[in-house]
């Protein structure tokens, strides 16, 4: 509804309406890992941590004369705002953060921050195996090679004995973790950090 000329209310046209809401961005998700006096730090869900994404969420943060620095880690999804430490600047951080979509919320999704971190380790190290080894090599061909030696070394030195860690449970531990690591065909998304 719009206000006209004489005071009273009248329908928006359709169109108009439209253009709003395709205008108003898609939410994201983001934690507040930490809020002191003039700075915010903030960490955005994994599906909007795309260089292009955080880098425009960064330059808008920027041109807000409130902020005097952002700093951004793709790869970690961490965002840090410094500003001015009054409280009309937090408002005015607050509600540039809510102009751009974001929506303050529990991003971990069922685990904890420790179980978020020990992932994102992990997904970290399997980036760095398949870059340096241009593609060849990533931890789900790795853990059931390993897996797969340490059973032909335990068969080797132990025999068929059924001991600690028998032979035979590594082996179907490296024949299962390949099955299961390669039941995805897709290839994950790679991000970089800036």
């Amino acid at each position: 509804m719009l206000k006209n000329g004489n005071g009273s209310l009248t329908q928006m046209p359709r169109t108009m309406s439209e253009k709003i809401i395709k205008r108003r961005p898609k939410p994201i998700l983001t934690k507040i890992v930490s809020n002191t006096p003039g700075r915010l730090r903030l960490r955005v869900a994994h599906s909007h941590r795309q260089k292009e994404e955080m880098q425009r969420l960064a330059k808008t943060l920027e041109a807000n004369p409130s902020i005097n620095d952002v700093r951004m880690n793709v790869h970690q999804g961490s965002i840090t705002i410094q500003h001015n430490r009054d409280d009309e600047s937090f408002q005015n951080v607050l509600a540039t953060l809510y102009d751009l979509g974001i929506i303050f919320a529990d991003i971990t999704g069922g685990k904890s921050e420790a179980a978020a971190g020990v992932s994102d380790s992990i997904v970290d190290l399997n980036k760095r195996i398949h870059d340096a080894t241009k593609g060849l090599i990533d931890l789900r061909i790795i853990m059931p090679i390993g897996l797969a030696s340490l059973s032909i070394r335990q068969l080797l030195t132990k025999g068929l004995q059924l001991e600690i860690i028998p032979w035979y449970v590594l082996a179907w531990y490296a024949f299962d973790s390949f099955i299961k690591l390669h039941g995805n065909t897709s290839q994950p998304t790679s991000t970089s950090e800036q």
